[in-house]
Parts: structure tokens; C-alpha cells; sequence
């Protein structure tokens, strides 16, 4: 795909990506329509199309935009603390939104294959790019041993959690729960 040329400023851009999470919210990722995002957004569907290409890359890239930071940039110098620094990081409110627009979207991921790969491409392997860089280098600082058989599950187990927690306990995860859940499943799985 080719990088399409800005001609929008990042704070349009902001109010775009959350009109767009506000329409996904009320109507569902099937209702929502480029022509619904255009109208509330006061834009033409020629910009929106220009922009990001296709409603799948415009909600992946709307929900990429609510990320109060990639994983890639956290590196405190130990593991522990780049997992806290990733739980200081998180917003509680954002969070319980979020889980709640995934929730929604889970099932249009499984009909439409070019909404998984939007995902995929600019949400999912990003975050899973950037966890998997903190692992390295906790193996290379000597915190994780390099044998060890959990480092492949460590984005299976954060995914889990906050697919398992609603379910489980009707409740969205919050920065108190991400902490228990990384202190008694993921640091002892990593032997940390």
C-alpha cells in the first residue's frame, strides 16, 4: 500500500480518529459507513478515502490513535519497570472503552479479513513488536533466561486478560488489575 500524503493537521486528525471510535460505539463496526463518518465529521468521503484508504485502516488507525504509548518506546532499564511504566501509562477510562469497542469488534474481525489485517497491520503486531523488544532485552540483560518457554505466550497472556476478565467477572480491566495479573501470571511464567 502506498503512503498516502497528509493534508490534514494532527489535531483534525485526533477529532476524525474519535468521531469515528464515537460511530463505532453507537452504531457497530457493519452500520458504520464512510458516508456516516463524513457527515459527523464535516469532511468529504474524498478526504477520508485519501486519508486512510478504506473504513477497515480508518477504525484500525482511530483505535492505534487512543494508545498512550508504543511499547517500542518504554525501556527503563529493567523489566519490572518497563512493565510498570506500560501500567502507568494506561488510562483507565481509555481502557474499559476500548475493551468495550474490541468486544464489539470481535465478531466483525471474523467476517471481514480486510478489518483483521487493518488490525493486524497497524495495531496488533506494533504492540506485539514492541513487547517482544522488551522481552529481548530483559533476556540480554540476564532477567529472563533465553530457554525460557513462556516468552512466546507473554502477548497471549495480556491478550487473555482483558478478553477473560469481562467475561469472567463482567468488569473492564483497570491499571489495579493489569498489575495483579502481571505480578502473579506473567513475572513468575518468566521465572522474574
Amino acid at each position: 500500500m502506498s503512503a498516502r500524503r497528509s493534508r490534514i493537521t494532527p489535531e483534525r486528525e485526533a477529532e476524525l480518529h474519535e468521531a469515528v471510535l464515537d460511530l463505532l460505539r453507537e452504531v457497530g463496526y457493519e452500520a458504520l459507513t464512510m458516508d456516516a463518518v463524513a457527515a459527523r465529521t464535516k469532511s468529504s468521503k474524498a478526504t477520508l478515502y485519501r486519508q486512510w484508504g478504506s473504513k477497515p485502516e480508518l477504525v484500525a488507525k482511530a483505535l492505534r490513535c487512543t494508545q498512550p504509548v508504543s511499547l517500542r518506546e518504554i525501556d527503563t532499564g529493567t523489566l519490572r519497570g518497563d512493565f510498570a511504566r506500560m501500567v502507568a501509562h494506561s488510562d483507565d477510562a481509555q481502557m474499559a472503552k476500548d475493551t468495550a469497542l474490541m468486544r464489539g469488534l470481535a465478531h466483525a474481525v471474523h467476517e471481514s479479513p480486510e478489518l483483521h489485517r487493518a488490525l493486524r497491520d497497524l495495531l496488533v503486531d506494533p504492540e506485539i513488536n514492541g513487547l517482544q523488544a522488551m522481552l529481548r532485552r530483559a533476556v540480554e540483560r540476564g532477567e529472563v533466561r533465553p530457554d525460557c518457554p513462556a516468552l512466546d505466550f507473554v502477548p497471549h497472556m495480556l491478550i487473555g486478560a482483558f478478553i477473560a476478565l469481562p467475561l469472567i467477572e463482567d468488569r473492564s480491566v483497570d491499571r489495579a488489575f493489569l498489575t495483579q495479573f502481571i505480578d502473579a501470571v506473567v513475572f513468575p511464567a518468566l521465572g522474574v
